[in-house]
């Protein structure tokens, strides 16, 4: 791993798309229920959490209707989680206009699967410009320690394909360590396959860090991995290793792999675990078993800790366990992000320990 950026404003930036989940409680399904609860999200706000809520300094990358309420609920937000943000206001142009996504979701519970819809028409994200953004600031004279690239933003649309490449082109400039979390969306690449794969290969080839799941390295870089379906997640970590493998040959800039494994058993009860390569050493968490009461985010949690560790200038064994348990940490929050009181809370979810803290 290269070495950090020192005297940094901001210990990461995350450029996103913001919108809302509307869930019903007690894990109902949506069409049954007639009261919902509502929290801002996005899967890369979801990783800088981990940092916000442990003291780190994060920026927010994004754009807002202009006069919507719903931005002025998801400023609020940001802002109750210590992430400062900048983005530009744009109109929403009458009612058929833009505005922030939704998503709309239940938890699921014992046999009964969740179920996610994302009602993403008119999504104000999908125009983010690089031109609305002073890069020679942000990077060069604020400075930034890592930023983290996304998937879901990189194929959102040709412009925000566009967007992050041109962010992952400034960040190398000024030796910002760039994280991309492939996070493969089917409904995201439909018709644009060789598109979005070209932008994809470009910026993990200028990534420092990158991060899947099972099948991400596969669906995004055509890199081939293990079958799915099969035998237990547990019993194919050597041929994610060897997946791995491939992709730290077709990536050599590539410093960290990492993959997250799950299994489910039920909606309440999954397992656990992640493997890792840090330049020529594997570090394994062989698969745990963690209790779910919203499975959603727990993939972010990973990374945000795994991202977390690397500002901390930790050993690389400890990377792969604090990212463990910030993602095991994620699952017990109907939020989709988790809010980590201290490292303390984290070390003890890695320990299994589960006694009250007095």
């Amino acid at each position: 791993m290269k070495n950090i950026k020192k005297d940094c404003m901001w210990a990461m930036v995350v450029p996103t798309s913001m919108g809302v989940r509307i869930s019903p409680p007690d894990g109902q399904p949506v069409q049954a229920s007639e009261n919902f609860f509502m929290h801002a999200t996005s899967a890369e706000t979801n990783v800088a959490s981990i940092s916000s809520y442990l003291g780190l300094p994060v920026k927010v990358l994004t754009t807002f209707v202009k006069g919507s309420p719903i931005a002025q609920f998801i400023k609020g937000d940001l802002r109750s989680r210590g992430m400062a943000f900048e983005g530009k206001e744009v109109p929403q142009g009458g009612p058929w206009g833009y505005r922030h996504q939704f998503n709309i979701a239940d938890s699921g519970y014992g046999s009964r699967g969740p179920r996610v819809h994302n009602d993403r028409a008119g999504e104000v994200g999908r125009t983010l410009n690089i031109d609305d953004f002073d890069l020679e600031r942000i990077f060069g004279k604020e400075g930034v320690a890592v930023l983290h690239l996304s998937g879901l933003i990189a194929a959102l649309s040709p412009e925000t394909g566009k967007f992050c490449l041109e962010l992952a082109r400034a960040a190398k400039k000024y030796g910002t360590l760039i994280a991309f979390d492939l996070n493969h969306r089917a409904t995201f690449w439909k018709g644009r396959g060789q598109e979005l794969h070209e932008i994809f290969t470009e910026i993990a080839g200028v990534a420092d860090i990158l991060i899947g799941n099972e099948e991400d390295y596969q669906l995004c870089l055509g890199i081939k991995g293990p079958a799915a379906g099969g035998k237990a997640i547990g019993e194919k970590i050597d041929g994610f290793k060897g997946m791995i493998t491939a992709a730290n040959a077709a990536f050599p800039h590539v410093s960290v792999f990492a993959n997250t494994l799950r299994e489910v058993v039920s909606v309440n009860t999954h397992l656990w675990g992640a493997i890792m390569l840090e330049g020529d050493k594997w570090h394994v968490v062989e698969p745990r078993e963690i209790h779910i009461l919203d499975r959603i985010g727990g993939g972010d949690g990973f990374v945000g800790g795994l991202l977390y560790s690397i500002l901390k200038g930790w050993d690389s064994e400890k990377w792969i366990q604090f990212a463990w348990a910030t993602g095991a940490l994620a699952t017990p929050f109907l939020t989709d992000y988790a809010q980590p009181a201290d490292e303390e809370q984290v070390w003890s979810i890695w320990e299994g320990n589960a006694r009250v803290k007095r």
